[in-house]
């Protein structure tokens, strides 16, 4: 069977599951799978529902040395309820200090292109080393949280990373996230509580004025089509 038909089998057999079946399937059926987790509130309730089947499954998150005080609070608050230690990846240093000495320290408002070499040194080079050896990959993504994810699938196969690529809450809207968070009481990031839907670095992350877009905070000076990282794409 090929990748794309193993892709269409699972998307098929899994298409009328809960978010837990579909937990339960990949922790289940693949040997190395774990759930990429940037501590927002969709990555929280995975976090949940993961360690409530397999309190030894891998959760990791990446440090690009510019997240907000806040996020490291989640992270803090998460090992602790949960007795687990989250895996965390850093950007190379060299590269760090590379990217300092061409384009400073906040370069990336200048040009996408600026933009995109930090968050490929500080996002996508970690992220690499990090799923280097999974058969699967689990993403908080959600269709409707911008249009870049609109037509993605439950289940793909991500050329970019060689892997797997499970988007258990694809179907998902807000209130279903902060229903479940606020039922079984899951650490959140505090600054969703001040209008932030969406928190990546602290330069690149703002709160969103009423009626905008729940992406809108993320890369605001950039158009909607441009607002990937790298991570997740189209």
């Amino acid at each position: 069977m090929s990748k794309k038909e193993l892709i269409e089998k699972i998307n098929k057999d899994l298409q009328n599951n809960t978010t837990q079946e579909v937990i339960e399937y990949f922790l289940k059926n693949f040997k190395n799978v774990a759930l990429s987790s940037s501590l927002a509130a969709e990555d929280q309730v995975l976090t949940d529902v993961i360690l409530k089947q397999d309190k030894n499954a891998t959760i990791f998150t990446l440090d690009t040395g510019r997240l907000h005080p806040e996020t490291y609070n989640v992270m803090d608050e998460t090992n602790l309820k949960y007795g687990v230690k989250i895996d965390v990846f850093f950007p190379n240093n060299e590269k760090v200090q590379e990217l300092y000495q061409t384009q400073g320290v906040n370069g990336h408002y200048e040009s996408i292109d600026n933009r995109k070499n930090c968050c490929g040194i500080r996002k996508i080079e970690p992220l690499k080393r990090a799923l280097k050896g999974l058969d699967v990959w689990i993403t908080g993504l959600r269709a409707a949280q911008s249009v870049t994810r609109v037509d993605m699938p439950l289940v793909e196969w991500d050329e970019s990373f060689n892997v797997i690529k499970v988007n258990p809450l694809i179907n998902w809207n807000e209130k279903d996230v902060w229903d479940y968070i606020k039922e079984n009481r899951v650490p959140y990031n505090k600054l969703h509580d001040q209008g932030f839907p969406s928190i990546g670095c602290a330069p690149c992350t703002r709160a969103i004025k009423e009626g905008e877009d729940i992406r809108a905070g993320r890369w605001w000076w950039e158009n909607p089509e441009h607002k990937e990282c790298g991570l997740h794409k189209k």
